[in-house]
């Protein structure tokens, strides 16, 4: 692994031009208080963003697929509940229609609803497989993207974080002292790849907005058995981040908790 140190203030090349990002400590204020819808919220990193965010003051949307789950969830955190599955593009439609028959406008959009697919030699990974993962992790943040934006064009600092992975870095998975890099296989990677590219491309096409992918890490979460090297809590803490960027904060970055991330 390669070493990296905290780094508060880090300089990066967004969209061609360099920009410092001020990236504020755990614990730091996270700003006015927005509204918040997060996919794949009722669980994992979701769940742990909404509780931070909704700790601080803000009022978030737990937007999942399993309305008894995620009710449960919303009304344990304090948060409110919308089924959202990001997969069916009605069940998107009405999420939007109802986030905006009640809040009016949405400050912020957490694309964090994921799946990794079956993990199968490279040789025996079929079309099909590949389809099915990107229709939730790739094709599911457009859906939700163009259904909430909007929403989102109604706020005064619109900002959407869509959740990568390093796994999605050509850079991180070509380097041998990467754990990234220990990985072999399509699905996932070449889904989060694709995030990475979407992220870019939102973000030049609304320049008003601040996008931005993060990299919560190796985090230990359902997701991968609880295997994850990292505790939920440090890898939401981008993500938190990140969802509360203002309006000096740059657009079109991949970034993890200690900085820029190659992609």
């Amino acid at each position: 692994m390669i070493a990296h140190g905290p780094s508060p203030d880090v300089a990066l090349s967004v969209l061609g031009r360099a920009v410092l990002l001020c990236v504020p400590g755990p614990g730091a204020n996270v700003g006015d208080m927005t509204t918040t819808l997060i996919t794949g919220g009722n669980r994992g990193l979701g769940r742990e963003t909404a509780r931070r965010l909704v700790e601080a003051g803000h009022d978030v949307w737990l937007a999942t697929r399993d309305p008894e789950r995620g009710a449960a969830a919303a009304q344990e955190l304090g948060a409110r509940f919308v089924e959202l599955d990001v997969t069916d593009e009605g069940s998107v439609r009405a999420a939007a229609e109802r986030v905006a028959a009640e809040s009016g406008s949405l400050d912020v959009l957490v694309n964090n609803a994921g799946i990794s697919g079956d993990f199968k030699p490279v040789g025996e990974v079929t079309a099909e497989d590949l389809q099915r993962v990107f229709d939730t992790n790739v094709f599911g943040i457009v859906r939700t993207t163009r259904a909430f934006l909007p929403l989102l064009e109604r706020s005064e600092n619109p900002v959407i974080v869509n959740v990568s992975s390093g796994m999605g870095s050509i850079t991180m998975t070509s380097d041998p002292a990467r754990i990234e890099s220990t990985f072999v296989g399509l699905p996932y990677p070449a889904s989060k790849t694709a995030v990475n590219m979407l992220t870019s491309q939102y973000a030049k096409a609304y320049p008003h907005m601040r996008i931005n992918a993060v990299d919560p890490g190796y985090t230990a979460t359902d997701f991968n058995g609880h295997r994850g090297t990292k505790p939920v809590e440090q890898g939401a803490e981008i993500i938190v981040r990140m969802a509360s960027a203002d309006g000096d904060a740059p657009t079109g970055a991949f970034v993890d908790e200690h900085g820029p991330v190659p992609w």
